[in-house]
């Protein structure tokens, strides 16, 4: 019973392995239960299992996605450092960047803007995102309403670079968004 628990919990990681990474590179809408399939190694019995239709698996997905990206701004963010330090290494932390964020992506996909579950699991990525980079800001002694405002302009700046790097096919823009908004930042710290 172990093995068979274990031998199916382990499918459906697969699965839902196989389905983020799909979903970063094709979008929801364009991905398809045999490409999962194939990406998975998985059977097709052990898909319809633990995932009897499309939208089961996008969900588990997509909620996998939001939670692994947010622990990984969790642990940047919430480190022992300065709040300055945060920021900076938050702003500098290695991406992707022509690839494009793997929650901010599917903001331009159909699927998940038009179903109300899908599309309040990413605004709400984006809006506990805001307030771990408010709480950094505020730590440092600045105002609530300053700080929400600067950490929505960072936020803005990484989504920004991801869209132009990705459109150009270049992560330099990326770079450029990242060392300007970084100026900007501590230009204001020093008036």
């Amino acid at each position: 019973m172990t093995t068979k628990h274990t031998t199916g919990t382990l499918s459906r990681e697969r699965l839902v392995k196989a389905a983020q990474d799909l979903h970063w590179k094709h979008g929801v809408a364009a991905t398809t239960p045999r490409q999962v399939l194939e990406r998975s190694g998985v059977g097709q019995g052990s898909l319809y299992h633990h995932f009897p239709t499309k939208r089961d698996l996008s969900l588990a997905a997509v909620t996998r996605t939001v939670e692994e990206m947010l622990e990984s701004a969790r642990s940047t963010l919430l480190a022992s450092s300065t709040p300055p330090q945060r920021i900076r290494e938050y702003l500098f932390h290695p991406r992707d960047a022509v690839a494009g964020c793997r929650v901010g992506r599917l903001t331009a996909d159909a699927a998940v803007m038009s179903d109300s579950e899908l599309q309040n699991l990413i605004a709400d990525y984006f809006v506990e995102l805001i307030a771990i980079v408010t709480d950094v800001f505020a730590e440092d002694g600045m105002d609530r309403t300053k700080a929400q405002q600067r950490a929505t302009a960072a936020i803005a700046t990484v989504q920004g670079g991801y869209v132009i790097s990705r459109a150009l096919g270049d992560p330099q823009p990326m770079a450029d968004a990242i060392n300007g908004m970084l100026e900007l930042l501590e230009q204001k710290s020093s008036t």
